[in-house]
């Protein structure tokens, strides 16, 4: 196979793997930082590598998760409030390996625009996935519950500029996922010639 196959292959076999379908076997830090180095890769504007993993392994995972479920369910309104989503954040808890909060840290001097930033912070997120992928290993890239809030930041210990692009789940699974893409593909390609 060249190298386009097997990237292909790679790029195609990537899934969303949802926690609730993941076993509880840990990844090793090897492999984590393995992830880790692939996401440093990503390119950004005037070298400026916006992006920063805020890694939770083990034990240390599923506290984060119960705290973020608990600080959904403590900020949220009454009227806001669906005990079935906090439901569903404490449930992401169970059988994960590792938590990373991936975060946008805006360049101090504000050189590039700040969708530049979140884009470049987004591919480093994206050749995590990819690197995971490859090595077997199911993932999440969640954005839901408290993950864009200042809430969210503050526990992190953010400061107000970053931006949290996501939570990414990550463990093994043993079920089998197949993909699809729902718009077809000649749809989203114009050419002009």
């Amino acid at each position: 196979m060249d190298k386009f196959e097997i990237v292909s292959e790679v790029i195609r076999s990537r899934r969303t793997i949802k926690p609730s379908k993941m076993n509880g076997k840990q990844i090793s830090d090897e492999d984590i930082t393995d992830l880790l180095k692939m996401a440093d890769w990503a390119p950004s504007h005037k070298h400026t590598e916006p992006w920063r993993f805020i890694v939770h392994s083990g034990n240390k995972a599923s506290e984060f998760v119960i705290s973020h479920a608990e600080l959904y369910k403590k900020s949220m309104p009454n009227e806001k409030f669906s005990n079935d989503k906090y439901e569903k954040l404490l449930g992401y808890s169970s059988n994960l390996s590792h938590l990373i909060a991936a975060v946008m840290k805006r360049d101090p001097e504000n050189r590039i625009p700040e969708l530049e930033e979140i884009c470049a912070a987004s591919a480093a997120v994206q050749n995590l996935l990819i690197s995971a992928s490859a090595k077997g290993i199911a993932s999440f890239w969640s954005t839901g519950g408290m993950t864009h809030t200042d809430e969210m930041k503050q526990m992190l210990g953010l400061s107000n500029d970053d931006i949290v692009i996501g939570l990414i789940y990550l463990g093994y699974s043993d079920h089998t996922f197949h993909g699809k893409r729902v718009i077809p593909f000649e749809e989203k390609i114009k050419f002009i010639k």
